[in-house]
């Protein structure tokens, strides 16, 4: 997987995020502060005007650049988180200029870490860890049976979707949605939803 896979996989992020945004936002809307497909469809369409201005060598570096012009350009919680999600990944590639399933799980893995240590966020407390940590899961067991890459990414992202889906009867613990307490039970969690479109896009 080359620069111009990961290339492919931020359009491809751009294009679902566009078309999600309404829904994304509506998410937010019920349990937080309904900006959150608005932001996430701003921040991406920067990054898509970064790439152009300064396009990348590999994959690290393209990576390394979308995150950086999130936590520029994202507002709320979102751009740090993705920010660091993304950035992490990038320097955990490295100047590699080809990343094996195995590169890519690893440094997954390590991104995730970024997140929670941010976010102070763990698995139930109906954030995009619920999304994120499954993926990373089953990209890493992935990678350890030797599966190809367009099977293991679609496994990703399908465990990111039931991990979004699994947010709706939980009860926020963090962020704005925990000030609501037991009304936010009920409501599938921005973050997660946004996540799994994410990975989603990450399936060849």
């Amino acid at each position: 997987m080359d620069v111009t896979f990961f290339t492919a996989w931020i359009q491809e992020i751009i294009r679902v995020l566009s078309i999600n945004r309404d829904l994304l936002t509506r998410l937010d809307a019920a349990i937080g502060d309904a900006d959150h497909g608005t932001n996430l469809d701003r921040g991406f369409t920067s990054v898509r005007q970064a790439l152009s201005d300064t396009p990348p060598g590999t994959p690290g570096q393209l990576l390394t650049l979308v995150g950086n012009t999130l936590i520029r350009r994202v507002g709320g919680a979102s751009g740090p988180l993705y920010g660091s999600l993304f950035r992490q990944l990038g320097k955990s590639l490295g100047d590699a200029p080809e990343v094996s399933l195995d590169d890519l799980a690893a440094a997954f893995a390590t991104a995730l870490e970024s997140v929670t240590r941010l976010g102070k966020a763990a698995e139930g407390d109906k954030t995009m860890v619920d999304a994120l940590a499954p993926a990373a899961r089953t990209l890493s067991s992935a990678a350890r049976e030797g599966l190809k890459p367009g099977e293991a990414l679609g496994r990703a992202a399908a465990a990111a979707a039931e991990g979004a889906k699994a947010t709706i009867p939980l009860q926020a613990r963090k962020g704005r949605a925990s000030y609501l307490g037991p009304r936010s039970v009920g409501h599938e969690d921005p973050g997660a939803a946004s996540a799994a479109l994410i990975l989603s896009a990450l399936h060849p």
